[in-house]
């Protein structure tokens, strides 16, 4: 029986093992492993949703290791470390627990194909202080460190205001360094946060008591949408209090502070909670495992999504370098992971197949892009493959088309019974339960 090990239970690695468990793994046919360093997937286009506590996580995250009984594929807790071709085996590192305590040893696994879909993270190009000084949303749990930080800072901006620790009347200022669609999302949802902090009981909050500054480095926010696009998210940031700065410069990170460059010259920005949300880079350990990579540590890969050079070792989602129409390299997003688990799903079968098919080329559909600015806006464009149009769409019928991005990934892991169930009984916790998470 052939050996499949999937490194990577992001949103292509898990539908991915999703779909070969329930064909391959069902008919015996392979054995599907999937590794990751956590016990829980929870959907990344939603974690600055996390941070405001607006998604609760407890509610919405998925168990690898019950999803994996249910669909015929085995779950492996731990962390790649490196990759023995010769002998076909993956080497593990040790496992802590959440005291340091070392739970496991390094172990091996055997495959016969292997996918690496690690994803990606934030870009910190370098520059001092980022790690040390700033959060980043690269997982849930930093979103969750992050959440707890932003719950903390408004539990003494109360306590201040009612007399408790003494009075201030600076607003709690949160700077967000990138104004892509996660610093922009984010911007939006803690103001939403902010105005239902009254409702659940936290004292003297309100609209004002939360100052955004949301840094970009180029001529404006949301640069891979069109500019009139960009231009209704910027206003819209504006109306709720968000201060957006462009063609500005991160020259370094300090505590509580940005240094950065301006037309003025070096300017200081100091700010209660600095976040990161620029960049993109797949994790740099990728460089060490003896595979080709680019500049920012991507496989680079085949058509096929095999990396370059081997022949049963592929690639999908951020952590891969693929070229698209135009000789552009296919964007790093949730849609084209998808896109990409689906055709390596295909092309694992057909390596299987005892006619050994011909794998087919990997082939980028973009169906557009859509922005959610919490409850005050959604908005983006749809690409229509049939009439070859680019659509714009706000509004209520944006945000319906925004919500249905996590229910294909629901579907996609689920079925559509399932994921029915799952709305439903989402709908009615929002009603039982408060809107914003507190813990």
């Amino acid at each position: 029986m052939q050996r499949i090990l999937i490194v990577g239970g992001g949103a292509g690695g898990l539908e991915l093992a999703t779909r070969l468990g329930n064909t391959l793994g069902k008919q015996k046919l392979a054995h599907i492993t999937l590794l990751d360093q956590n016990r829980v997937h929870v959907w990344k286009p939603l974690l600055h949703e996390v941070v405001a506590g607006s998604f609760d996580t407890g509610m919405e995250s998925l168990s690898y290791r019950a999803h994996s009984a249910d669909n015929h594929y085995d779950f492996r807790l731990g962390r790649l470390a490196s990759i023995d071709q010769d002998r076909q085996k993956v080497v593990l590192e040790p496992q802590f627990d959440h005291h340091g305590k070392q739970i496991l040893e390094s172990r091996q696994i055997s495959y016969d194909y292997l996918v690496i879909a690690v994803g990606s993270q934030c870009n910190d190009f370098g520059i001092s202080g980022v790690k040390e000084h700033c959060f980043r949303l690269d997982s849930a749990p930093e979103a969750e460190d992050l959440h707890l930080t932003f719950l903390n800072r408004f539990l003494q901006f109360s306590e201040a205001q009612a007399g408790q620790l003494g009075s201030s009347n600076q607003p709690v200022h949160i700077a967000i360094v990138g104004g892509g669609a996660t610093g922009v999302e984010l911007a939006a949802e803690l103001y939403n946060a902010v105005d239902r902090f009254e409702q659940v009981g936290i004292r003297k909050i309100h609209h004002q008591s939360l100052r955004v500054t949301l840094v970009e480095a180029t001529d404006r926010i949301l640069p891979v949408l069109p500019a009139e696009i960009a231009l209704k998210a910027q206003k819209t940031l504006f109306k709720q209090g968000v201060d957006v700065l462009t063609n500005v410069q991160v020259k370094a990170i300090e505590e509580n502070c940005l240094v950065t460059q301006q037309a003025e010259g070096e300017q200081r920005i100091n700010a209660d909670i600095l976040v990161w949300a620029a960049g993109v880079k797949a994790p740099e350990f990728l460089n060490k495992l003896g595979l080709p990579t680019n500049r920012i540590n991507q496989l680079v890969c085949q058509q096929s999504l095999l990396v370059q050079g081997c022949s049963n070792i592929f690639a999908l989602g951020d952590c891969a370098s693929i070229m698209g129409a135009n000789e552009r390299p296919v964007p790093a997003t949730a849609q084209a992971a998808s896109q990409q688990a689906k055709l390596c799903g295909d092309n694992l079968i057909a390596c299987i197949d005892e006619n050994r098919r011909a794998l087919k080329p990997f082939v980028y559909h973009d169906h557009g892009t859509l922005v959610s600015l919490s409850r005050f806006q959604t908005l983006g464009n749809l690409l229509d493959d049939l009439f070859h149009k680019n659509w714009f769409i706000e509004g209520k019928i944006a945000h319906w088309a925004y919500i249905s991005l996590y229910r294909q990934h629901q579907h996609a892991l689920h079925g559509g019974f399932k994921t029915l169930i799952m709305m439903l009984a989402s709908s009615i916790q929002k009603r039982i339960k408060p809107k914003l998470k507190l813990y």
